[in-house]
């Protein structure tokens, strides 16, 4: 998910260079259901969201990952309609991302109308940039495992989706590690945007086994080999997914949803090709 262009995309010269510890596991199948996080979509979204979906079904994507609920809505779609509309595509939203200011004002009514849409996993999107303090990231871990003891007895599973930022330092203290240690392991889980955790220069597969079965989500989402290091179609980009996808059992993962925040052809001939690359991966 993406705030804006200017904070995501920084000019940074410095090339990629994530870690390559040796495969110590043993392969496991990821999950075979390929989703999409329908931000990737956001306009064509806002302007014909069923159009859109039944494309986006067309590709081959069997799961989507929501953004924008809204006012008791999916899209403008009251969530058994959403739901009922996804089945006869042939696709279902098993997670769906929402923003802090939810967490902490009608949370209960958010919950259930996910649970009526057919959701199993809520994510915490975002931290807006003026909330990053030290004492916010203390708050929002209280909040974190408040909001999680709301979707547990949904049997929904709450869990945070990182960017870049909460790996950078602060007060001597890495707020993601902050998260992991101070949240409840049964309440709060970890989506990982995998783009994201190599622009701040983190492993996957390290994080995987410092913190097994902590991540049953993760944004495929690649990285162009430029200086830049744009967005890129998953695939044709520098990150190594099979690589982290043989770590898929010691992460507990089962749901991958691409996403790409900036796209340079078409929105929908960029996911097309992210579809098409990841099958030919060994699922």
């Amino acid at each position: 998910m993406s705030i804006s262009r200017k904070e995501f995309i920084k000019t940074s010269a410095l090339a990629l260079t994530l870690p390559f510890l040796s495969n110590t596991f043993t392969s496991a199948k990821p999950p075979r259901k390929v989703g999409l996080q329908l931000y990737t979509l956001r306009e064509l979204m806002a302007k014909d969201p069923k159009g859109t979906l039944k494309q986006v079904a067309d590709i081959g994507f069997k799961e989507v990952e929501t953004f924008g609920y809204a006012n008791g809505t999916f899209f403008g779609m009251a969530p058994a309609e959403f739901k009922s509309f996804l089945k006869d595509l042939g696709m279902s939203t098993p997670s769906g991302h929402y923003m802090p200011d939810q967490l902490k004002s009608g949370w209960n009514k958010i919950v259930d109308d996910a649970s009526a849409a057919g959701q199993k996993y809520m994510m915490c999107a975002y931290i807006m940039p003026n909330e990053r303090t030290l004492e916010d990231y203390k708050k929002f871990i209280t909040l974190f495992n408040e909001a999680g003891e709301v979707c547990k007895k949904a049997g929904i599973q709450f869990g945070y989706h990182n960017h870049d930022f909460e790996f950078e330092t602060v007060d001597g203290q890495i707020p993601y590690d902050m998260i992991l240690k101070g949240t409840d392991p049964a309440l709060v889980k970890m989506e990982l945007d995998l783009y994201w955790a190599a622009y701040a220069n983190q492993d996957p597969v390290a994080l995987f086994t410092q913190n097994p079965g902590r991540f049953p989500l993760v944004h495929m989402k690649d990285m162009a080999k430029t200086p830049k290091r744009e967005f890129a179609e998953v695939g044709n980009g520098s990150i190594d997914f099979q690589r982290i996808l043989n770590a898929a059992k010691v992460a507990g993962l089962k749901h991958l949803f691409v996403e790409q925040d900036v796209t340079v052809q078409p929105p929908l001939e960029a996911i097309a090709v992210s579809y098409s690359n990841i099958k030919k991966m060994n699922m």
